[in-house]
């Protein structure tokens, strides 16, 4: 008697080009282990909102928005500066310690989020993959930082002048000259660390006529 071969399977384990193929559009940052968070930086961080959603600028949902940043900050986190744009948040934080970063901005995340759908009158997810952080070493870098996300809107609106008043840049002392902040309650504190408070100020004032560049 003759003994029959079987077939050897291929399926299994990792193979060249397998799994799902990315979308078209913009890509999410990838899941890689993240760099501890140096408690003496700021932070930028870059929230996208999923398609089919109303713009979050609109009358409706930005004072959703406004409200759930009020209540984002904590002891040990803060949120210092934001701009909403119609698709995405930009913002610049700071946490006191390593462990803190990371729940801190999820944390704001999933306020945000609930607070977008409360006013929707919607359920599920509303952001896009993980969020985008940038680490704010210097003070060249945080100047940087603090003109890209205050004045964001000059990138996305076409002949804006001033201040964007869907971002924090009302409640800024750091301009060259004296802008009249509001009556309502900042919905951002204080920077505690000083590359934020005072190192960036090595560079001078910010101007309103500075458009953003990469932080």
């Amino acid at each position: 008697m003759r003994q029959l071969e079987l077939p050897v399977r291929t399926w299994g384990g990792r193979r060249r080009g397998a799994g799902r193929k990315p979308g078209a559009g913009r890509r999410t940052p990838p899941h890689r282990p993240r760099v501890p968070h140096d408690p003496r930086c700021p932070v930028h961080v870059t929230l996208r909102a999923r398609s089919g959603l109303p713009s979050l600028r609109s009358e409706l949902v930005f004072p959703a928005i406004l409200r759930a940043f009020r209540a984002s900050s904590r002891d040990r986190f803060r949120l210092l500066h934001f701009s909403v744009q119609s698709d995405h948040l930009h913002l610049v934080v700071e946490a006191d310690a390593t462990t803190r970063f990371a729940p801190g901005v999820q944390g704001l995340a999933i306020r945000v989020a609930r607070a977008i759908n409360r006013v929707l009158r919607r359920g599920g997810p509303v952001w896009e993959g993980r969020y985008h952080s940038h680490e704010l070493r210097t003070p060249r870098e945080v100047r940087n930082a603090l003109v890209y996300v205050l004045q964001n809107f000059r990138k996305h609106l076409r002949g804006v002048s001033g201040i964007d008043p869907r971002s924090s840049a009302r409640w800024f002392h750091g301009w060259r000259r004296i802008v009249a902040a509001p009556l309502a309650a900042a919905p951002v504190v204080a920077a505690r660390t000083w590359l934020a408070r005072n190192g960036w100020r090595r560079h001078g004032p910010l101007d309103l006529k500075e458009a953003p560049r990469s932080p």
